[in-house]
């Protein structure tokens, strides 16, 4: 795990000390790293920001619990908010921020609410995946013209949703059924998103299971003639049509009101105009929408009728996929 402490001037000779933000964070610097110093300014604070792999800063604060040093949590995923939520170690937000975030979006109980929202998508290489042989979903993954041609990154957090969405919506034996059936397709294993749709977009896979947002963020960099790999968005009931979040939750301690004022500059306007503009999210405030990239709207991809809180049950995914030889 990386640390990252953003520098602040220094306070003038009498000027009240600025007090310390530790936030644990489990998204990228080259991700929020540039939102969070906009954040520390706009509130008055000093960061102390632990990156790090949203899973294990999750296991580190149960771990730490009480004596845990972390203000904030942000996650890459709601399950993982929803795990430290069970464990009775998030601060319940204030009733004005949890009302700002759609329901779909926020912990039923008050304790963590999305900060942006992304899809699962499958991307595909048109030289080698004709249109009309797009996997249309998650039961076309495990066809055996498949074999060895699908992608995926199965030490992110978003495989790990999709794994327990698989679960809730078909049960323990539905899930390790197609598991079993996707491990005997020889899918292919790539250590990150970015990594995986470079694959993608060089023809060294023709199928990759990623997030939306990192294809747009390349086409902005390299330029949308300049891609080669293509997007298709499964719709309806499928797993493989989920909709999650990136979000925060304030950690029990003596500075939740200062944890609070950081969750609510990520849900002002100018941070989820930064998470719409610059990581090509959902924003999750009414109004906003991105003035860089065309997404498809949310409405339009008609994901699973399922509630985020539902996936809290994230070891029990974790023990599932290692059983089948998938961890």
């Amino acid at each position: 795990m990386s640390a990252c402490a953003t520098e602040q001037p220094a306070p003038a000779p009498g000027a009240p000390q600025q007090r310390t933000l530790v936030i644990y964070a489990g998204r990228t610097e080259a991700q929020i790293g540039p939102i969070l110093g906009q954040m520390a300014q706009a509130i008055g604070v000093k960061l102390d920001v632990r990156y790090g792999d949203t899973s294990k800063l999750s296991d580190q604060l149960v771990a730490e619990r009480q004596d845990s040093p972390a203000d904030l949590f942000i996650s890459q995923d709601a399950g993982t908010l929803g795990l430290l939520e069970s464990k009775d170690l998030l601060a319940e937000l204030p009733d004005g921020l949890r009302q700002s975030v759609p329901g779909a979006f926020r912990s039923v109980s008050g304790h963590w609410v999305g900060t942006s929202a992304r899809a699962r998508v499958i991307g595909y290489d048109p030289r080698q995946v004709a249109k009309a042989d797009i996997p249309r979903g998650t039961d076309d993954l495990i066809q055996r013209r498949w074999r060895g041609k699908i992608g995926f990154v199965p030490g992110n957090a978003s495989w790990l949703s999709f794994v327990t969405a698989l679960r809730v919506l078909r049960g323990e034996d539905g899930a390790r059924s197609w598991l079993l059936g996707f491990k005997a397709n020889n899918p292919r294993r790539y250590e990150s998103h970015p990594q995986l749709l470079d694959a993608v977009d060089s023809g060294e896979v023709p199928l990759g299971l990623l997030n939306h947002y990192y294809w747009f963020e390349k086409s902005a960099r390299v330029g949308v003639d300049k891609m080669r790999a293509q997007l298709h968005h499964v719709t309806g009931s499928d797993p493989a049509a989920l909709v999650n979040i990136a979000g925060v939750g304030a950690l029990r301690g003596d500075d939740v009101p200062l944890a609070h004022k950081a969750v609510e500059y990520l849900l002002s306007a100018p941070a989820q105009q930064f998470f719409a503009d610059h990581l090509a999210e959902y924003p999750v405030r009414a109004g906003i929408s991105s003035t860089r990239h065309r997404l498809p709207p949310l409405a339009e991809i008609k994901g699973p009728d399922l509630n985020l809180n539902r996936l809290v049950s994230v070891q029990d995914s974790l023990k599932l996929l290692a059983e089948v030889g998938l961890g």
